[in-house]
């Protein structure tokens, strides 16, 4: 894989395009490797995106311009360490919604998102919220038509191709089906976010 398009942002960033969530994944990945290994160029933050890989705090955007020209980067995201589990109550207000989608009950519904290993593609929309890949394309569902006003914390929901768990109250579309009791956000932690970039995931039934 290479970078598609690399676009200067401000003074000591870039912004490296390539296509898709799975490559932004594969490339956040390999860079971050390359940092820890002393083999990418200085940069203090490296931040993915849906199908970009933001860096910043870069000493010469110039060079590193030129370091990534033509550069062949990994396909895929390697395994990685162990996944983050979360144990989640599947009782969620939507989960009837998401399983008629889906075309079985909600017992499948439940199996399907159980064995299924997520990864976290990107971090957005609030401090703590990590957007999970992993279900395939046929199962992504639409978001409400009407947001709800007040979306409780830990609250798991699904929109488009992603999961997502919501690190606190606040208004929110997502379909929810269901909840867990773990902290996805808390600044007396460190790191303060459960799930970071890269990280796999996987839910746990739990009654």
């Amino acid at each position: 894989m290479r970078v598609t398009r690399v676009l200067p942002v401000g003074r000591r960033a870039l912004l490296l395009e390539v296509g898709s969530t799975e490559r932004a994944q594969a490339l956040h990945a390999e860079l971050v490797r390359l940092r820890e290994t002393g083999g990418l160029p200085p940069v203090e933050e490296i931040v993915p995106a849906a199908a970009t890989v933001l860096l910043d705090g870069l000493e010469d955007p110039g060079s590193l311009t030129e370091w990534l020209r033509d550069r062949e980067f990994p396909d895929a995201v390697p395994a990685g360490s162990a996944a983050v589990v979360l144990p989640v109550r599947y009782d969620g207000p939507d989960l009837a919604g998401v399983a008629a989608l889906w075309g079985v009950d909600e017992e499948e519904a439940v199996a399907i998102h159980t064995r299924t290993e997520f990864r976290v593609a990107f971090c957005g929309f609030a401090p703590g919220f990590g957007y999970l890949t992993g279900l395939p394309e046929e199962l992504g569902v639409p978001r409400r038509t009407a947001p709800r006003t007040s979306v409780p914390p830990g609250s798991v929901g699904l929109a488009g191709a992603y999961t997502g768990v919501y690190p606190r109250t606040s208004p929110g579309g997502w379909q929810l089906i269901g909840r867990t009791d773990a902290v996805l956000w808390d600044v007396s932690r460190e790191p303060a976010a459960l799930l970071a970039p890269g990280a796999r995931v996987r839910f746990e039934a739990v009654p």
